[in-house]
């Protein structure tokens, strides 16, 4: 039989209640939906209505703005005008003042800028034959003040036919300079055998002045147990193998705490060898070309290299060139438009058509946030230098005949710098790891000065005769004593017996190291430092005392890196009083502040160490500046700093416009880093403002953030403490189309006053450091 079929319930009708209850839930559902529906309707209406009301708001805000725009941009063009104006005067009246004083003081020293001035002065003083130290030292002093003022006319000379001469005169000063030294020495080395040391039966002396310290050692004992000796009054220290202490040899060292080899390097030939770069947004490195100045000496390698060398050749960059036909003005793409020229540009902002520049920056865009300073990667090559390979080659060391005779470091470099039109000179082509242990000087800075570490054979020495003197007289003059043997037919086991020789140095006083000093030595024929050769490398970190090997006697320094104290961590700009203010800067290593008065500045630090001789004292902003660098403290910025540091990428006249205006209330505002700078666009700027009076410490509570573009500013709603950036305008403010004219709706009538009564000294110096530290976009 077949099986019953099951009865089915799809069909099943369903009961009055069910029915009721799937009504009452439909109907529910229906009203729930009508009700979400109309608060949503009533919601987007809101925002609708809101949007409406802001927009309309805006439009108000954008209307009065412009209403108002010209008054503002007229009254702003007005106090720049005025300021620029009275500064400009200043100025020139202190120019012609020193140049009466000079006039007036009839003391001999020639003008440097007056050309037969200087060749006379070279000329009777190359014919003096005053070989005594200590008169030698004051004339080496007074030539000293004049390559300076020297160097002040060829950094501002346009001329070109005029900075040739500025240079010709300031290399042939630093040359006769060099050469009276080695009179004197050749003097006191002849004279050895009479001050000769009873303990030593050797003859060592230390002569000091300001400007160099001359350690001098005779070796007429010859004592084959002889390993070296410290000039402890000048901390300074050399060792010798055993062939020179048994050699007729005398060894100086020689400290000049100037640095005239690095300025003929830069004047020589130029080499940048660019880092790659991180943005701060923490994308991809992006590699910048490295830019080489200079053609190949090499033959054999010539066509091998050519099609790379054309490659390079092509992306010398414009800045670089400039520097090296004798341009050497510090001033960032930003500053440049100084004076009148950025008060017009000020004023013109109204139209982004005087902006079309702008275009060119899209290639900054990487750099759009700030990473850390471990984007440095060139300084990871530092570890290249435990690579002793070019000592292994005793071909290269059969070039070492180039010494010749080292009369002096700089001669070397005369005729290709003072051959007319011609700045730069042929370079010998380098390998990429060669090229890696040439000192790049935009990325580092050599600090100290520089010691030139020589050996020369002893002249002859005197002989007491029945009452007389006798003593054979050279016409050749101070001779250096070849040290390693030059011989072409050296094999490896007689290469040994010439082992390197030693010195150790204790770091000035002067200088502040940031970063454990690396030493570069002098390669006379490059005209360069370099980084290899140099062995043993050992630093006492307590002692502060540095000592090291190299494979022969040269000239050498000690070398840190440039920026290494970039990027800024945080900045902060407060006023102290009348035409005071304080300038704070907390940097990668060290924090310091620059308090400014009038148009006289003051260094302070906590640390001590190298810094003594800047810290509470009043100087100009330009002195103040040079001397910081001199001391090895670099918070200022050059056409070169980005290549090597990340920055925020800002449009330079929105930057430099910012300068101008916060240098003009800078007498009643303070002003402050935010992070929000970083993320606010290329075309915008946020910096913390706030009114304050007095000495004491801006309260945090008092702080407002504000929005700076190159059509208006305002006052924003978030703050530092935020989640995010918004653009959103502070309730209740306004735009305006000026700086100053949005912090002044802010402001009190007594700080309104204060900023219109400032003196233009002091806004002209709040400016300048402003614009030579740009924190704006390295912070």
């Amino acid at each position: 039989m077949p099986p019953k079929k099951k009865k089915s319930t799809k069909g099943r009708k369903l009961t009055k209640a069910q029915k009721a209850k799937q009504q009452q839930e439909e109907e529910e559902r229906k009203l729930r939906e009508e009700e979400e529906a109309k608060l949503q309707a009533e919601k987007e209406k809101q925002e609708r209505l809101e949007r409406e009301e802001k927009a309309k708001e805006l439009e108000r805000l954008e209307l009065k703005d412009l209403e108002r725009r010209e008054d503002e941009l007229n009254e702003l063009r007005h106090l720049l005008e005025e300021n620029h104006t009275a500064v400009t005067q200043w100025r020139s009246d202190a120019a012609e003042k020193i140049k009466w004083e000079r006039y007036m003081r009839c003391d001999g020293i020639p003008d440097p800028a007056v050309q037969q001035d200087i060749n006379t002065y070279i000329s009777l003083w190359r014919d003096d034959p005053e070989v005594n130290i200590t008169l030698v030292l004051k004339q080496c002093n007074v030539a000293l003040q004049l390559i300076e003022e020297l160097e002040g006319l060829l950094k501002d000379v346009t001329d070109p036919q005029e900075a040739e001469k500025y240079q010709e005169g300031l290399v042939q000063i630093q040359e006769l300079v060099h050469s009276k030294h080695l009179l004197t020495t050749e003097e006191i080395l002849k004279r050895a055998s009479g001050n000769i040391d009873t303990e030593t039966g050797n003859m060592q002396t230390v002569v000091k002045d300001d400007n160099i310290t001359l350690c001098l050692w005779a070796n007429l004992k010859m004592n084959a147990r002889f390993k070296g000796l410290n000039f402890e009054d000048a901390g300074l220290g050399f060792n010798l193998p055993k062939q020179l202490a048994v050699s007729n040899v005398g060894v100086r060292i020689l400290h000049t705490r100037y640095d005239h080899l690095s300025l003929l390097a830069r004047m020589a030939h130029l080499r940048i060898h660019a880092p790659s770069r991180r943005s701060l947004a923490g994308g991809e490195e992006a590699d910048i070309d490295a830019s080489e100045q200079g053609e190949t000496e090499g033959e054999g390698e010539m066509e091998e290299d050519n099609e790379t060398q054309q490659q390079q050749q092509q992306r010398v960059d414009e800045e670089e060139v400039q520097f090296i036909q004798g341009s050497e003005e510090r001033k960032s793409s930003a500053s440049i438009r100084s004076g009148r020229n950025s008060v017009q540009s000020t004023g013109s902002r109204g139209s982004q058509g005087s902006r079309g520049s702008q275009g060119s920056r899209g290639s900054k865009g990487s750099r759009g946030s700030k990473g850390s300073r471990g984007s440095r990667g060139s300084r990871g090559s530092r570890g290249s230098r435990g690579s002793k390979g070019s000592r292994g080659s005793k071909g290269s060391r059969g070039s070492r005949g180039s010494r010749g005779s080292r009369e002096t470091q700089i001669e070397t470099q005369i005729e290709a710098l003072s051959a007319e039109g011609d700045v730069t000179s042929p370079v010998e082509h380098l390998s990429e790891s060669e090229f890696a242990q040439v000192v790049d000087l935009m990325q580092h800075t050599p600090l100290g000065g520089v010691f030139y570490y020589d050996v020369f054979q002893l002249p002859p020495q005197a002989h007491q005769v029945n009452g007389w003197e006798i003593r054979q007289l050279l016409d050749k003059g101070l001779q250096v004593f070849p040290y390693p043997v030059e011989n072409s037919n050296l094999d490896d086991t007689e290469g040994l017996t010439c082992p390197p020789v030693g010195a150790s140095v204790t770091l000035p006083d002067s200088v502040v190291f940031l970063e454990t000093p690396q030493v570069a030595r002098w390669d006379a024929a490059a005209k360069q430092w370099r980084m290899d050769g140099i062995t043993d490398v050992s630093y006492e970190e307590a002692e502060a005392r540095i000592s090291f090997k190299m494979d022969f006697f040269q000239a050498f320094v000690l070398v840190q890196e440039t920026y290494a104290n970039l990027p800024f961590q945080s900045w902060e700009l407060r006023p102290l009083g009348h035409d005071s203010a304080l300038f704070t800067i907390n940097g990668a290593l060290i924090d310091l502040s620059i308090t400014i008065q009038g148009n006289q500045c003051m260094l302070q630090s906590e640390r001590e160490r190298g810094l003594s001789h800047l810290t509470g004292k009043w100087m100009s902003g330009p002195v103040l500046q040079r001397a910081m660098l001199n001391a090895g403290i670099n918070i200022f910025v050059d056409e070169y700093t980005e290549k090597y540091v990340s920055t925020c990428g800002k449009d330079p006249l929105t930057e430099h416009a910012a300068y101008e205006q916060m240098a003009l209330f800078a007498s009643a505002c303070a002003f402050s880093w935010s992070k929000w700078n970083a993320k606010c666009g290329a075309e915008h700027l946020v910096m913390q403002v706030c009114e304050h009076h007095g000495p004491a410490p801006v309260p945090k509570a008092s702080w407002s953030l504000y929005l700076l573009g190159a059509q208006r500013s305002q006052k924003l709603e978030i703050t530092e403490k935020s989640e995010a950036f918004s653009p959103d305008h502070y309730p209740g403010s306004e735009f305006h189309s000026t700086f100053i004219h949005m912090l002044q709706d802010d402001m009190s009538t007594d700080g309104i006053v204060r900023t219109r009564e400032c003196s233009y000294l002091f806004v002209d110096t709040v400016q300048s450091l402003l614009c030579a530290t740009r924190p704006l976009i390295y912070a």
